[in-house]
């Protein structure tokens, strides 16, 4: 039988907490405001009440909020207060005790018509981030698994500040000791979770999907679940949002673990730069020969390559002293065996200076191609259409870091060595490297990886 929200206003708890009103309602579950007659002050009280719709497993999700709430020490988060077991005459259960936050959830201001601008909404994002670096960062790991609208209160809101965020509502809370010791419950909201919550499976970056979807709800005002999706991606809405944001929220739905932001720092990261690629020249240099071709899934970058593949040093003794001596031992038996002796020693000779020639050839005709799509990266070297060298190719999701080397221009006594530009994208421990003699274009291919790669720019100078 099912307790009706009246026969809780007024009873009294563990002879301390004294109801006042319902303050939210789940299966199995009631939250309640109450006062604290030691301290005559608000907490919130969350009751998991032996009845008709009581289940085994939320007895251990409420004993695991409970004991998470207990080691969380962050003001945007609930304090526990207490925990109790109570027996009255109608009502017997377990009772959670925490602070209480006397301000509206984000999901009342949205719905009320309150809509946030992108500077507003990048602070309410950071602050969120922040709150989820904390929780994610203690041993074990806590994951949140439910945040959405409802859980998350803003108060003290002033003209240049959107206010005090908080997030709450544990109830669904996991950490990796609970995860690795038994069977997965599946908790969290409709439209809220991403695709591996379905299955049991949550790691820190469920969290940040959340997160997304929560920010698409917060600009349009409509929750995921009700807005069109393709692939299982939540369509964008199109309201004026920036393509910064757009390919910030874009990664953080990711539906493919893989794709998404794989941790907050990654995140944060991607947030903070969200303006810094307009201050970048995003137009290609006037005379560039360098080929770049940009859509959604990849991206394909050719650079002519105007460097010698093999040291002048080494090719010129390769041609004048090693080669020559295999190459006249064998033109001397041909030419013995063959009455086409002059047409192959021309041709042995021309071997000789192989070194030479390919150093010339690829010096003007030599092109790097690197490709980047949704899956992958590679890079090849390239003699017209022929492939000379080809880079292993990385998963995409390694790729976790962009660097641009720049070592400028060195005097010494009688010359001065030019300086040197060097884009490195790093996959794990694979380099993928672009050249190029114009800073121009450098700072341009980096814009474009930048934004494609949704990662900041680590500058280094030598």
């Amino acid at each position: 039988m099912q307790n009706s929200a009246a026969e809780f206003i007024g009873e009294v708890l563990c002879d301390r907490y004294q109801i006042q009103q319902q303050l939210g309602k789940k299966t199995g579950r009631r939250t309640f405001l109450a006062i604290d007659l030691q301290t005559s002050q608000q907490v919130v009280i969350k009751l998991l009440i032996f009845n008709s719709e009581f289940i085994w497993d939320d007895l251990k999700l409420f004993e695991r909020e409970a004991e998470t709430l207990k080691h969380l020490d962050l003001p945007a988060i609930p304090h526990y207060l207490d925990y109790f077991e109570f027996d009255l005459p109608t009502l017997k259960g377990f009772a959670l005790v925490q602070t209480y936050i006397d301000a509206p959830s984000l999901e009342e201001a949205v719905s009320t018509g309150r809509r946030f601008t992108q500077s507003e909404l990048k602070e309410l994002t950071l602050a969120l981030l922040n709150i989820l670096d904390y929780l994610h960062s203690l041993q074990p790991p806590v994951i949140h698994r439910d945040l959405k609208p409802s859980n998350i209160l803003i108060a003290n809101r002033s003209g240049n500040s959107i206010g005090d965020v908080y997030l709450v509502d544990f109830g669904s809370v996991q950490n990796v000791a609970a995860k690795d010791g038994g069977t997965m419950t599946v908790v969290g909201t409709y439209g809220y979770m991403p695709m591996e919550q379905f299955g049991g499976k949550t790691v820190p970056a469920s969290d940040l999907y959340s997160l997304g979807a929560t920010l698409i709800y917060t600009i349009s005002g409509v929750h995921p679940a009700d807005l069109p999706q393709e692939d299982g991606t939540i369509g964008l809405p199109a309201n004026g949002l920036s393509q910064g944001w757009q390919r910030w929220l874009k990664m953080a739905i990711e539906p493919s673990l893989k794709k998404r932001f794989p941790n907050v720092q990654t995140a944060k990261s991607a947030l903070e730069r969200l303006d810094e690629i307009h201050s970048i020249s995003r137009e290609k240099p006037y005379g560039s020969k360098i080929v770049l071709t940009k859509s959604a899934e990849t991206i394909d970058i050719i650079i002519p390559d105007r460097r010698f593949p093999i040291g002048w040093g080494i090719a010129i003794v390769l041609s004048m002293f090693i080669l020559p001596i295999p190459v006249t031992i064998i033109s001397m038996i041909v030419m013995s065996l063959s009455q086409y002796y002059l047409p192959f020693a021309l041709v042995s000779q021309l071997f000789s200076w192989s070194p030479v020639v390919y150093n010339l050839a690829y010096y003007f005709f030599g092109k790097l191609h690197l490709r980047i799509d949704r899956n992958s990266i590679s890079a090849d070297k390239m003699l017209g259409k022929f492939r000379l060298k080809q880079t292993p190719i990385a998963d995409r999701s390694n790729i976790d870091t962009l660097r641009y080397y720049l070592t400028p221009q060195v005097r010494q006594k009688n010359k001065t060595s030019p300086p040197t530009k060097e884009i490195v994208i790093l996959a794990g421990v694979r380099e993928y490297r672009l050249y190029s003699n114009s800073e121009a274009e450098c700072e341009w291919l980096l814009a474009e990886l930048s934004e494609y790669l949704n990662l900041p720019i680590s500058r280094s100078t030598s």
